[in-house]
Parts: structure tokens; sequence; C-alpha cells
């Protein structure tokens, strides 16, 4: 491989992702500022029930493996670029591929990318001292450096991902192990136990759901292995077992860091904490344990966990523009590879740029509200298109198959859309919003198809994505 380039001689994406590699990106884009902060939103969803917060660790950790496995059926049999805009597009037609790229591009990609560069400067905003315009510049700062890193090519980004993979387990990993072993709370773990006194049967499955839909921001990420499914060695092999084991990995992450928090802090430390505003929980234990310098451990290794986060990003998400353009519904720059580096150059620098104006223009929770229904909306849709391509194509060839059958496939499906519907109705506004830029990529890829001559636009986009999975 010469100067970073990630090109065969045909001028392909040559394969030299891993399985480290793969599971690292996935747990990249996932442990990062969420596991921190995002215990807080579910315990005030639980009315602050300790028992309450675990179950729904548990069960958005289940429901999103399950989730992994749909998928890693749909990325086995398809190993090419794109991820769920190629899987959706052929699913469903080019319209549903076009809604899942456009939202990428536009808010669940870069604004995820925003969203984590604002939370690794935001961690330090109070310590420092520095006002919300610097924070925004420091952020900026952040995407347009990792922007230029991903442009030297995916070997290197992808070398710093394993990197900070590993240096962001060590300040988790001494949270976990020194909260269980030299924590002396014992936490209240009965799911009747709440700061309102004992709730009933209905009471505990709604908090439950909505607690669990919360949680979900925190696993967020996993369903981007797949757009770098062609830069994998060995992707019919390697991206099920990467999918599963990070999965895997990070929801026993997630519930034992919270249940050492509990285990660290008093209840009612907690519940102060949370109703004044500080949710950074972890950090609390760090200084409870080791002093000072353990919370600036902490902190250093969650900003560093954040900066991996939007490395991934930046490495991985701008491949859905590539695979769209590719398949003739974007525009055609971002098909276009850099023959030096083997990275879509326009398409990188195009989701740096959305994800600095999404920087300036929203806050940190602006952004974790809008990102979180849509992108389940989205991820529902590509777990009922394992169902769909079995039906349309059953003799495609399938490495791997969905543990279970349909029968898990049908659970995923169920348990997806009781949070779904469940959101709704407690965060209608969010969930609203969350919907307009998915259904406004309608009429986006509407007005595409008349600049495009119509049908013929429609038939060209839809026979090019056959044609690249043959």
């Amino acid at each position: 491989m010469k100067n970073g380039t990630t090109l065969d001689t045909n001028g392909n994406f040559k394969p030299v992702i891993g399985i480290f590699g793969g599971a690292s990106i996935v747990a990249g884009m996932t442990i990062a500022s969420g596991i921190y902060y995002i215990g807080s939103y579910v315990l005030e969803r639980t009315n602050m029930g300790l028992g309450l917060s675990l179950a729904c660790w548990l069960v958005g950790g289940a429901v999103t493996l399950l989730g992994g496995l749909c998928f890693a059926e749909l990325g086995a049999a398809m190993p090419v670029a794109g991820g769920m805009t190629t899987y959706l597009s052929r699913a469903y037609g080019p319209r549903f591929g076009f809604v899942n790229g456009y939202c990428e591009f536009l808010l669940t990609g870069s604004g995820s990318l925003a969203a984590l560069a604002l939370a690794a400067v935001t961690a330090f905003q109070g310590m420092l001292g520095i006002n919300e315009v610097v924070v925004r510049l420091i952020a900026i700062a952040m995407i347009v450096f990792f922007t230029v890193i991903n442009l030297c090519g995916v070997k290197f980004a992808s070398f710093f991902e394993n990197a900070t993979m590993i240096a962001r387990i060590i300040p988790l990993a001494l949270i976990i192990v020194m909260g269980l072993f030299f924590g002396s709370e014992t936490p209240d773990l009965s799911l009747t136990a709440t700061s309102g006194g004992g709730v009933g049967i209905s009471d505990i499955l709604k908090m439950i759901a909505f607690g669990s839909f919360a949680s979900l921001w925190a696993y967020e990420g996993w369903t981007n292995l797949g757009i770098v499914a062609e830069e994998m060695r060995n992707p019919r092999r390697d991206l099920p077992i990467s999918i599963i084991a990070a999965l895997i990995f990070i929801m026993l992450t997630y519930i034992l860091f919270n249940f050492a928090v509990y285990r660290v802090l008093p209840y009612n430390e907690i519940t102060s904490m949370v109703s004044n505003g500080d949710i950074y929980l972890g950090n609390a234990v760090a200084e409870r344990l080791l002093g000072s310098a353990g919370k600036w451990v902490v902190l250093i290794g969650m900003a560093i966990g954040i900066i991996g986060a939007v490395n991934a990003n930046v490495l991985v998400l701008p491949r859905t523009s590539y695979a769209m353009a590719k398949q003739g519904y974007f525009p055609r720059m971002f098909s276009k590879i850099d023959s030096k580096t083997g990275v879509p150059k326009q398409a990188v620098i195009g989701t740096a740029i959305v994800g600095i104006l999404l920087v300036i223009f929203r806050n940190l929770q602006d952004l974790t509200d809008l990102l979180v229904f849509s992108s389940a909306a989205l991820n529902l849709l590509t777990i009922i298109a394992v169902l769909v391509f079995r039906r349309k194509f059953p003799d495609m060839e399938r490495p791997y198959k969905v543990w279970g059958g349909r029968a898990t496939i049908f659970v995923t499906i169920a348990l997806f859309v009781i949070l779904l519907v469940n959101e709704f109705i407690d965060s209608p506004f969010n969930s609203a919003v969350g919907l307009l830029i998915p259904l406004s990529g309608l009429l986006v890829y509407e007005y595409f198809k008349r600049r495009n001559a119509g049908k013929e636009y429609d038939d060209r986009a839809q026979e090019e994505a056959e044609n690249s999975f043959e």
C-alpha cells in the first residue's frame, strides 16, 4: 500500500479492515459521551428508580443486539459500500435508500458528528470556564482536524480508531472495577422502588419503555459497519462477528458501569445531582474513589472516547453519500474517489461542512432529541428489510442468517415498534420533528427524479443499485 491508499488496481476500495478493526469501528461509533451522561436521563425517565434504570439498559442493549443480528445478515449477504442506504434501496426502491442517505447526510450522520464534537468540549466547559462561543469554535476545529486525518486515507484513520478504542476503555474499566469492589452502597434494585414510592405494573412497563428509548442514543452507532463492508478483508465472515461481539461487549459495559455508579454514590446524592443538572455521575465516582486526579483521568478518558467517535463518524458516514452518488441518486461529485488516498474526498468534506453548520446553529440537547427517533425509525425499516430480502431474493447467498430465524426478526420488529410508539406518546413534539426530515427527503427525491428525466432516472438508479450486489 502506497501513500495510505485503499484502492485496488481497478480503482475500487481495497480491503484493509479485519475483525478487531470492524469491532473497533462499531464500539468506536457507540462508546463515547453517552455512557457518561445518558444514565442520568434514563434515571429521570424511570422516576429515579435504580432497578428500573438497569432494566432499561438491559432492554435497550437486548433490542440493539437483536437489531445487530438482523443487520449482520444483510451485511454478510451484501458486503458493499453504503450500508443501510443500499439495503433499503434494494428492499423498497431507491426512494427509501435516498431518504436514509439524505437523513444521514443532514441529520443522523452529520448530527451525530456535531453532537459528539460538542459533547467532547462541553464536558470541560465548567472546569475550564469557557463560554458557549468558545465551545462551538473548539468543536468546529475538532471536526476540521479529523476531516484532514481521514482525507489522508482509511488505513491511518482506522489505526487511530483502534488506538483510541484501547485508550477509552481504561477509565470505564477503572470506574467499573473500583465501583464494584470498593463501593460501599447497597442500592435498592427492586423494580417498584422509585423516588415517588411504589408503582404499578403498567407504570413499570411504561417507564422501562420510555427509559430504554433514551438508552438507545448511547447504543447508537452500531448500524454503520456495513457502510465500509467493501473495505473489510472478509466481510461475509468478519462483519457479523464484529457486530455481535462489539454489541455484547458494549451492553455488558453499560450495565456494569451504571451499577458501579450505584455502588459508590448514595441514592440521595444521585437524585440531587441529576435534579440539579449535574449529569456526569461517573466523574463523581472517580473523584470519590481517587480524588481530583481520578476525576481528571475519567474526563480525559471520556474526551479520548468522544474524539475517537468523532473520527469514526468522519471515517464511516461519508461512504453512504459515496454509495448514493455511485448509484445515481445523489450529486455525482460525491462518487469520486481520490486516486492517491482511496478516500471519497468530496463526500468526506461535505459531511464535515454539514456537521459544522449544525454545531453553529444547534445545541447538544437539540441534536440528541432529534437524532434518536429518526434513527430508530430507519433502523426498524432496515430490520423489516431482512424479511423483504428473503422473499424477494430467496437464492441470495447468506453466509450468516439471524439466530433464531424468523421468530427473532418478528420479536425485534415488535420491540422497536413498541419503543417508537411509546416515545411518540411521551414526547410527541421531538418525535414529530424527528420525522420531518425523512418526509422532506421524499420531496427532495422527487425533485432529483424530475430533474433527471423522471422515470428514466428512477429505473437507472434501481438498476445500478441492483447490479452493485451481483
